[in-house]
């Protein structure tokens, strides 16, 4: 639904709408609306409902507008919401991967009791570090509420099919080690 034409591109961007389709923000989620959406989903009127409304596709991401460039910050279900701060697990982890010893880097929510959500990175190293030393380098270059409050050290992080990050493996993961803990 957007573009960075040749002799306008914006790096960094999706880009700017294409002709024929609208594009807004609703809350930071990105919407779209165009005779190129699809009409809804093959029997899931529930889904379609809650997916198109009023002619607008919620997609999913959310995203900002600079200057009538799109840009997409993270997934809507990725967001982490800290003491009612949002947090975007794609901040944390850029932030981690600059330390030198930290390969790659997927950040996650976990419920907690005082701030609602906590942040809780996984990260696959390719130097020597510890989870605290971690910690101190985020906490250096986040807001007080972003920095991940814990880290597990993993061989590699799970990928999908697709070679994405799979975020429901390292939740279900979290969640076992939080059933053995109990």
């Amino acid at each position: 639904m957007s573009t960075n034409r040749p002799g306008r591109i914006r790096y960094g961007t999706v880009g700017e709408p294409v002709p024929g389709t609208e594009v807004r923000i609703d809350e930071g989620e990105i919407c779209i609306r165009s005779d190129l959406v699809m009409k809804g989903y093959w029997n899931a009127p529930e889904l379609t409902a809650e997916t198109i409304r009023d002619g607008w596709l919620y997609t999913g991401d959310m995203g900002r507008f600079d200057d009538g460039y799109l840009t997409i910050l993270d997934r809507k279900k990725d967001l982490i919401i800290r003491g009612g701060f949002n947090v975007f697990p794609r901040d944390v982890e850029e932030a981690l991967v600059e330390h030198p010893a930290v390969a790659t880097a997927c950040v996650v929510g976990r419920a907690d009791d005082l701030h609602g959500e906590e942040v809780v990175a996984f990260v696959a190293l390719r130097g020597e570090a510890t989870a605290e030393e971690l910690i101190a380098f985020g906490k250096e270059r986040l807001g007080g509420y972003k920095y991940p409050r814990e880290i597990h050290m993993v061989d590699a992080l799970p990928l999908t099919p697709v070679g994405k990050v799979d975020r429901k493996a390292l939740r279900e993961l979290l969640a076992m080690q939080e059933g053995a803990k109990t």
